[in-house]
């Protein structure tokens, strides 16, 4: 496995294991992944882009690239942002901190 990007740009490859919604944001103004998005775009595509981006996101590198080392950096970074810090966050909202 290497870290070759074939029609992905290698900035939306890193930048959107940080901030998915803003590089898709970026990455449809520009059009560069033009290729990726029907010319008719549903209202289904739009609420996966909205609520999870990651998934669509990992979707784009399996259709791209099939399973490579970025779908593998992609995967960890949903099962991460998915399984870590929710309840935390949620503690601190309610006022109290619970260690684990």
């Amino acid at each position: 496995m290497n870290l070759s990007t074939h029609t992905i740009p290698f900035w939306f490859l890193v930048l959107s294991l940080f901030l998915p919604r803003l590089c898709m944001f970026v990455a449809w103004i520009q059009h560069s992944m033009v290729h990726y998005i029907p010319p008719t775009v549903g209202i289904i595509p739009v609420i996966i882009a909205v609520l999870v981006p990651r998934l669509l996101i990992l979707f784009w590198i399996y259709t791209d690239q099939g399973l490579s080392l970025w779908f593998l950096i992609h995967l960890i970074a949903l099962l991460m942002a998915w399984g870590g810090g929710g309840s935390r966050v949620y503690s601190r909202r309610r006022g109290r901190y619970v260690e684990d």
